[in-house]
């Protein structure tokens, strides 16, 4: 991508709303002013009126890739997200085979590089038994690690006191959960069937 400059459009951006051009070079915003002079050879897109926002993070998308690619994949998932002003994901660990080890992280990885429209990240997903794999992840391999507190897909569920206490304590990335009480949510629903049918 050549440069490309973006003159007058109603900027969004560090809290503020204002009138500025932004030139990008390559796939870098170079520089946010007003009155910007174009570069040789750039294209200018005369933004008067029009509104300028960032790009949207969406940390928590189910794109059911692998194992569930009927529903949709890492390159139409990320193609509608882009579509949508979306410019960076991050991906859920519950699908078939799980995210739950380093290779299978790893693996998404791979699969993602070159398929994607959009920045990626991926979450490495808990159970009960892989601390290991937990206190083995480096700073920036993963996302996060995503905990299921309720009911979920496979082993995810993490319902051992001891197990969640070791992953808040050794993880080196953020800590994501979904916090749930599945017998809880059974009882009320078992409730709600008897009252309304």
């Amino acid at each position: 991508m050549s440069k490309l400059l973006i003159r007058n459009a109603r900027l969004v951006n560090e809290g503020q709303v204002r009138d500025a051009d932004v030139l990008i070079d390559g796939e870098r915003i170079a520089r946010i002013d007003t009155g910007i002079a174009a570069p040789q050879g750039a294209e200018i897109i005369d933004a008067a009126g029009k509104w300028l926002l960032p790009g949207m993070i969406d940390d928590q998308v189910h794109f059911r890739e692998p194992g569930m690619t009927h529903k949709g994949d890492l390159a139409t998932e990320s193609a509608a997200a882009a579509a949508g002003g979306i410019t960076s994901f991050m991906d859920m660990p519950n699908v078939s085979p799980q995210t739950t080890t380093r290779q299978a992280l790893a693996d998404k990885y791979a699969m993602a590089a070159d398929r994607c429209t959009a920045n990626y990240g991926f979450y490495l997903g808990a159970t009960n038994g892989n601390i290991e794999a937990i206190k083995a992840l480096r700073v920036g391999e993963a996302c996060g690690i995503k905990v299921f507190m309720g009911a979920s897909t496979g082993d995810m569920l993490v319902d051992d006191p001891d197990a969640l206490e070791l992953i808040f304590e050794h993880a080196p990335v953020i800590v994501v959960t979904h916090c749930e009480d599945s017998p809880m949510i059974w009882a009320n629903e078992a409730k709600a069937r008897e009252k309304f049918g």
